[in-house]
């Protein structure tokens, strides 16, 4: 399969990728290599192939979510570089 010229500025243009006659030729070839690649692909028996999203057959671990105190609260306070009306204020971040 070969891409024409239109076809491969068509689809740079959907990618708002901006492209001279130069790289509109060498696209058009890497592209057809491309869908040649895919349509070899498309002929590959899977039909009894299980997906796999990865091979080491490890499982997602979660843990409960519970509230607890953080120990050091006290240390965490004093880097505050100043304090007012009782909060503790820090530079803006923009």
């Amino acid at each position: 399969m070969s891409l024409k010229k239109e076809e491969t500025k068509h689809i740079a243009g959907l990618a708002r990728i901006g492209v001279n006659e130069e790289e509109v030729e060498e696209f058009s070839k890497d592209l057809s290599a491309v869908l040649e690649w895919v349509s070899e692909l498309e002929e590959v028996d899977v039909e009894n192939v299980h997906p796999t999203g990865h091979i080491t057959g490890l499982e997602n671990v979660s843990r409960e979510d519970k509230d607890r105190e953080f120990e050091n609260k006290k240390g965490i306070i004093e880097l505050f570089p100043e304090e007012r009306n009782g909060y503790d204020k820090v530079k803006s971040v923009l």
